[in-house]
């Protein structure tokens, strides 16, 4: 649970910064729209992604896998459509925000490790 909640920390970090480095991202209501936005692509990304992902496989192995960040900006797209508090005004800044979310939050993942399940008793 706590790795949970630091990835969900390392998501909203990533969602700070592109809010304040790329034109077109914006949030207002200060750190509670982070952390529910934060929550909510990580909610997004568990359930939504892996669909969208599994329909759209063929394109993306002709295009490399490059599709794959246009699946990204969707999905941050998706999350600012449902949270009225996060706007995001097209598709390149949705495209740049993604990166920049992908990256702290892969950075976030070298720091914490693999998500391990807790071990029975």
């Amino acid at each position: 649970m706590i790795s949970f909640l630091l990835r969900i920390l390392f998501a909203g970090f990533g969602l700070w910064i592109a809010a304040h480095f790329v034109p077109g991202i914006s949030y207002t209501g200060g750190w509670p729209t982070l952390a529910i936005a934060a929550f909510l692509l990580g909610i997004v990304n568990a359930i939504v992604r892996p669909v969208v992902f599994f329909f759209t496989l063929p394109i993306t192995v002709v295009t490399l896998g490059l599709f794959l960040l246009v699946i990204n900006a969707a999905m941050l797209g998706l999350v600012a459509f449902f949270l009225k508090d996060l706007t995001v005004d097209g598709f390149v800044p949705a495209l740049l925000g993604s990166l920049v979310i992908g990256v702290i939050s892969w950075f976030g993942h070298m720091i914490l490790g693999p998500h391990k399940p807790p071990e029975p008793r």
